[in-house]
């Protein structure tokens, strides 16, 4: 994919007297003027952090089979019920790894304009899925165990807690900086941190058996994993319908793009703006802007890229440029 902007100002003469039209439509992609940016790299924030988003699965993977076995010989339902999570997390570690393999790897199909980028936002909404169904699961499976004393081996829980919140803070560390700019790898940073914080809970847990040998912690230890992970999959599958359903991103107020195109030097009026993201990192934007019929549409079109680069953060545009004597343009009904 190669990084330019594009300039075009189309001037022809109707077939009748007085209906001459003129418009200017230009594309901005990339930074400034865009030139020796790569805009895969750019744009697709998950791409650049594959190789530590790769290890945090691996290291997950590993510990997940540990965990499980040792769950079952120590009857914890609250090391089972971190298992779970954990088992969830390496699936959606997968499908982050495979949405990003997908979306980064392009398309011959002339039809997918955007390529497989939305994948990336299928995953995340896959991972709420995953997420709520465990902490469904584990939420009712501690509850059914609260009327009953199950006996629960407390030294096997103190050493899978601990080597579980080493695995957890290894793969923390491995994506904290990818989350900041990927909504896929922030649900992966999520989920791992929800199991840093149930590893936490089952070391309390398990150091209180062991000097208490209230085995009923261990039930209770389950619901807290399972209400800490509600909220967090609630907001990751929020975030993720709000790009499906092409709303404007939260960090974008519409009204002032429409304001601040409106105070362009010769523009009359800012209408059919829409702003929507195609997946992390890539907001986009097209409006048309109403001129003067004497305005040089070469430099709206230039102060429009500029207004939405420098004050929005949109760098991908669509500005169509029409002069207020021509007809029609005003007419879309959606």
């Amino acid at each position: 994919m190669s990084t330019h902007h594009d300039q075009h100002d189309h001037r022809q003469d109707d077939h009748g007297p007085g209906h001459g039209h003129e418009h200017g439509h230009g594309h901005g992609h990339g930074q400034g003027h865009g030139h020796g940016l790569n805009a895969l790299d750019a744009v697709n924030a998950g791409a650049r952090y594959r190789r530590p988003l790769t290890w945090a699965f691996l290291i997950t993977v590993a510990f997940v089979a540990v965990e499980f076995a040792v769950g079952i010989a120590s009857g914890s339902l609250a090391l089972l019920s971190d298992a779970g999570h954990m088992l969830s997390d390496a699936g959606g570690l997968g499908m982050s790894l495979a949405a990003i393999s997908l979306a980064t790897a392009g398309t011959a199909a002339v039809h997918r304009t955007y390529g497989w980028y939305r994948l990336e936002i299928l995953a995340a909404l896959a991972n709420t899925v995953l997420l709520f169904a465990v902490a469904v699961y584990v939420v009712y499976e501690a509850i059914q165990r609260l009327g009953a004393d199950h006996e629960v081996a407390s030294t096997p829980m103190i050493v899978v807690a601990i080597i579980g919140l080493v695995v957890n803070l290894i793969a923390f560390r491995l994506l904290a900086a990818g989350a900041k700019e990927s909504l896929n790898l922030r649900g992966a940073y999520l989920e791992v941190t929800a199991d840093a914080v149930g590893s936490v809970g089952v070391l309390i847990g398990a150091t209180i058996i062991a000097a208490t040998s209230w085995y009923w912690v261990d039930s209770l230890i389950a619901v807290g994993i399972g209400l800490f992970i509600l909220p967090r999959a609630y907001k990751l599958g929020r975030d993720a319908l709000r790009i499906l359903v092409e709303s404007a991103p939260a960090h974008i107020d519409v009204d002032h793009v429409a304001a601040d195109l409106q105070s362009i030097d010769h523009v009359v009026e800012a209408h059919d703006l829409h702003v929507w993201t195609i997946t992390s990192g890539m907001d986009a934007v097209s409006v048309h802007l109403q001129v003067r019929p004497d305005a040089d549409t070469h430099a709206v079109l230039d102060q429009a890229r500029e207004v939405l680069r420098d004050r929005h953060r949109i760098t991908h545009a669509t500005v169509q440029v029409e002069p207020t004597d021509h007809t029609g343009c005003n007419l879309v009904q959606w």
